[in-house]
């Protein structure tokens, strides 16, 4: 075993106690308390413990106590090295991300980790590895996320309108209604379910690559949802079609779902058979239609993404009926 090392003795006992009385960091009293008790002579692993430490431990803060006195008993926090890509280097990495790659020049439809890597290089002369470039972009508030999609004929101008103009739109819909009416904002669509069906991701051990069944056959049902998010509710029916009869059947099934007295604005986008005059809309119904070429105006589009997610893919349906009875429990369960 070492032998101990020597304590400075230009400060007392008492003095250290009074130090660790004033001091304001615990970690710095209780260190200071120990030194203290080496000087009124108790053994090293005695005045170790007083510490809350080990002999070994108090050894290390004996050298940094003879070498920089009371305040190298402080704990010494460091921000770690210092970072290789300067803020504004971040901000420009970070306005890249965020503008996406050019096909034509970056020879790429999405940024990898890896072309990342390359563009950081290429410009910032800073080589880092693929795996850290990926924490960089967590840093910057980025994730890997799946996309949206968006329509090739969108009319982005007429999108920020109707956004804009939605107050407006609203009141001159609900014009004629009674005074103090309240108003529901529902919105509806409607997802093809059936044999056909997807594959998501799951979790599985790394290095494996979990097999899902996979049907070809082609039998097919509708489900047509409506959500009123402010209720937590909805309406659905599972039917064989897509036609103006499904649909007339779907605008009783809201209104039978409509709160008692209130009325409902539904926001739908432009199929035939949403727009057709045939429809005879229920008295407790205002329909306003969305821009053309816009599902990301209409949050259903994110139920339907959930409901396979978690209910519908990886699953065979062997008939019609299995196909009906899938999209029924899914939809109640999304309501429960």
């Amino acid at each position: 075993m070492p032998s101990a090392v020597p304590l400075r003795t230009d400060f007392s006992a008492r003095e250290l106690r009074r130090l660790a009385k004033q001091s304001r960091d615990n970690n710095q009293s209780r260190r200071l308390l120990s030194l203290a008790a080496v000087l009124d002579g108790m053994s090293r692993d005695d005045a170790a413990r007083i510490g809350g430490m080990d002999r070994q431990t108090l050894r290390d803060w004996v050298h940094r106590f003879n070498t920089g006195g009371p305040e190298a008993l402080l704990d010494a926090w460091t921000n770690g090295p210092t970072p290789r890509l300067s803020s504004e280097q971040m901000s420009e990495l970070a306005a890249l991300v965020d503008a996406g790659p050019d096909r034509q020049a970056d020879g790429v439809v999405r940024w990898r980790r890896i072309d990342l890597k390359l563009v950081i290089k290429k410009r910032f002369g800073v080589d880092f590895h693929e795996r850290y470039v990926g924490t960089l972009l967590k840093k910057l508030g980025f994730s890997h996320v799946s996309a949206r999609p968006r329509h090739p004929g969108q009319d982005v101008e007429t999108i920020a309108a109707f956004k804009k103009n939605f107050p407006q739109t609203l009141s001159a819909h609900l014009a004629e209604l009674p005074e103090k009416t309240p108003v529901e904002i529902w919105f509806q669509d409607e997802a093809r379910i059936g044999q056909k069906n997807g594959i998501v991701r799951q979790w599985s051990r790394r290095g494996s690559r979990p097999r899902q069944p996979a049907d070809q056959r082609y039998e097919n049902a509708y489900l047509f949802g409506a959500i009123c998010p402010a209720r937590g509710t909805g309406a659905a029916i599972a039917v064989p079609y897509a036609d103006t009869e499904a649909m007339q059947m779907h605008l009783n099934e809201i209104s039978r779902h409509v709160a008692r007295g209130a009325h409902a604005v539904l926001l739908l986008d432009r199929a035939g058979w949403h727009t057709t005059s045939n429809l005879d809309v229920p008295d407790n119904i205002t329909p306003i239609f969305l821009p053309s070429r816009a599902p990301e105006l209409n949050p259903v589009e994110n139920i339907w993404q959930y409901l396979r997610a978690n209910w519908l893919s990886n699953r065979v349906f062997e008939t019609y009926v299995e196909i009906i009875e899938a999209a029924c429990d899914a939809w109640q369960k999304l309501i429960a």
